[in-house]
């Protein structure tokens, strides 16, 4: 910050502190370490989450909360003003944007907030009345670290930045998750859950690939192999099903983002691509095998877990993820199985 960018806030004076944050899954797990550092620091504040709907399950119930205002994703003006009317009413002492989208800059823009912080971002520097670079001159800054960035503008120092936290599942949830692994006879196995999607064509690895590994996979002693995914990969599921000679077990479309969360806790291995299920096995102590192509672990990894981490040295890395130069994503796609399944092996034979 340069000196006309101290805050204009004593901040024993902040009382009330609203986070944005709308999307989507990995992005809100990675504002959860700032989260629990602004509890640590501020015990006392009501801090409230504003969160698109299909993301709640990730901050409805957390420790760190007292409030969410939930907004929907296709959201209406209506819908606008009467959140806006929302979050003036209850007179905020600081609001920070940790998303600098467009609506989220919106709704910073006319929260009339007593502090305004965010991301240095182009055409944007007006809204905010501290702005935070995304980057460093040393170098990449991961994305857990440009947001404790910005609550460091509140005069928070931390000595460490600690693990992503999410909710536990509910009673409900978790039942029906033990449900499903005694239903399946895993209980009593190493289980490998295994992300068999990532929501762009960029970040998927291949069936071709996921067949291949859970062939290798197969012949782990004592191991059962569990496929997640959400509803838009039912027809890659019933593809890597159908021509694997493993016995896989599918989750698929089946669990709330809780559920998940706590499907993933009790696995011996999380297995996947860089995307939202990859962080939020970072907020369990399940190991990690990841594997990353168009982003780099050096702003995405998955923070504070155990993990091995796959990529391959291509000089198009990273990109936008809108035109693969090569159009064959060799970036992610020339990571082997063989490669992947010696990445698990010393996980699962310390499990």
């Amino acid at each position: 910050m340069s000196p006309k960018e101290k805050p204009k806030i004593d901040p024993s004076s902040i009382q009330k502190i609203l986070i944005v944050r709308l999307r989507r899954i990995g992005d809100i797990v990675m504002t959860t370490p700032a989260l629990n550092l602004l509890r640590e620091h501020f015990p006392a504040a009501e801090i409230t989450y504003v969160v698109d709907d299909p993301y709640l399950e990730l901050v409805e119930g957390h420790p760190d909360l007292n409030d969410i205002i939930v907004v929907a994703k296709k959201l209406k003006v209506t819908g606008f003003l009467r959140h806006i009317r929302t979050i003036r009413k209850r007179r905020y002492d600081v609001l920070i944007d940790f998303h600098g989208g467009p609506r989220a800059s919106l709704f910073t823009f006319f929260s009339k907030a007593g502090l305004k912080i965010g991301h240095r971002i182009k055409y944007k520097h007006f809204i905010y009345d501290i702005t935070i670079p995304r980057e460093s001159e040393e170098g990449y800054i991961h994305s857990v670290e440009s947001h404790v960035n910005l609550i460091k503008a509140l005069g928070i120092s931390p000595s460490s930045i600690p693990k992503p936290k999410l909710p536990s599942a509910k009673a409900l949830e978790a039942e029906r998750v033990q449900r499903f692994l005694r239903r399946n006879h895993c209980l009593g196995y190493k289980l490998i859950t295994l992300h068999i999607s990532a929501g762009n064509e960029f970040r998927d690895w291949g069936t071709d690939k996921i067949i291949a590994l859970t062939d290798l996979l197969a012949g782990i002693n004592d191991a059962k192999i569990l496929l997640i995914g959400g509803e838009e990969d039912k027809g890659i599921e019933v593809e890597i099903v159908n021509k694997s000679s493993a016995p896989l077990i599918s989750s698929v479309g089946q669990l709330n983002l809780r559920e998940l969360r706590e499907f993933i806790s009790t696995s011996s291995l999380f297995v996947g691509p860089d995307s939202g299920p990859m962080h939020i096995a970072s907020s369990t102590n399940t190991p990690i095998v990841a594997l990353f192509g168009p982003t780099l672990p050096a702003h995405f990894a998955p923070w504070q877990a155990k993990a091995t981490l796959l990529e391959k040295d291509v000089p198009c890395r990273p990109c936008r993820q809108r035109k693969c130069v090569h159009k064959d994503f060799r970036c992610l796609r020339s990571i082997t199985p063989e490669e992947v399944y010696q990445a698990c092996l010393p996980h699962l034979q310390s499990a």
